[in-house]
């Protein structure tokens, strides 16, 4: 996923519904309410409320 896909203005949090912001390498989003990152696989985002795992600072 690129910092530029339109995706990302829509794409939000399946917890807590907020936006979510794509992490350096493109590999995750990453809610920084809630510290949790959510993996990005073969550019399809993983937005299931189980797959998200909780992020280290």
């Amino acid at each position: 996923m690129k910092p530029d896909d339109p995706l990302l203005k829509i794409l939000v949090c399946p917890l807590d519904k907020g936006p979510l912001i794509l992490d350096p390498t493109g590999c995750a989003l990453y809610n920084p309410r809630l510290r949790r990152r959510y993996p990005v696989l073969d550019g399809i985002p993983q937005l299931l409320p189980g797959s998200g795992e909780p992020a280290s600072d």
